[in-house]
């Protein structure tokens, strides 16, 4: 299972989450978030990563050349788009030689059917909690809806999960096989963007890491 930590942008908090080796770390370019780092990342925080540890960059509805400029001058492997982005976007970021990570927003009315039209185009699925915030809301959606998913992407499962969630997400990982790894934020958080450390070391133990 893959675990990545998203929404970073303290240098030193980076460093110690990355020696927890983190199979991605997510950083937001979104100036609504309380996570945004496109004013303060430097270049050398993602090339002084382990090489373990790949850097994915975190969109909400982009201008297309914006997020390539970004993605190429920080040398990110991955683009995570969070927002309404096409099946068209989504293929000119990966021509371009990124991976993506196509996030879809879980509740009652999700029409899984719909995300099959992304199949081509999107290396991995995300699933988070739908909100207006676009992501760190800390709430989970309900999981029982993804016994509606019957299409072969793997996914990345994200909202609200947190330190108490070790068996709850073991369970998932037994009835969804096709759970490729957790996507953990705001609720391993002392303040937005500040992960506590000692319990996502915890976490990780918990599944061997």
């Amino acid at each position: 299972m893959k675990i990545k930590v998203c929404g970073m942008r303290e240098k030193d908090n980076i460093d110690l989450v990355a020696s927890l080796h983190p199979d991605y770390i997510g950083y937001i370019f979104y100036a609504a978030s309380p996570r945004d780092v496109g004013s303060i990342l430097q270049k050398e925080t993602i090339e002084n990563l382990p090489t373990n540890i790949e850097p994915v960059a975190v969109f909400v509805n982009k201008e297309l050349g914006e997020a390539l400029a970004i993605l190429k001058h920080y040398n990110f492997k991955h683009a995570q788009l969070h927002g309404n982005e096409s099946p068209e976007y989504c293929e000119a970021i990966k021509r371009h030689g990124f991976g993506v990570f196509k996030v879809f927003s879980i509740n009652e009315s999700t029409d899984f059917s719909e995300m099959e039209k992304y199949l081509e185009v999107a290396d991995y699925f995300l699933f988070d909690t739908k909100s207006p915030k676009h992501g760190g809301t800390g709430q989970k959606f309900d999981w029982d809806l993804l016994e509606q998913y019957k299409l072969s992407q793997p996914v990345l499962l994200s909202g609200g999960i947190g330190p108490d969630d070790v068996e709850l997400v073991q369970q998932a990982l037994v009835k969804y096989p096709w759970i490729h790894g957790l996507d953990l934020n705001s609720r391993f958080e002392v303040s937005p963007g500040m992960k506590d450390v000692e319990k996502l070391r915890t976490f990780f133990e918990a599944f061997g890491r």
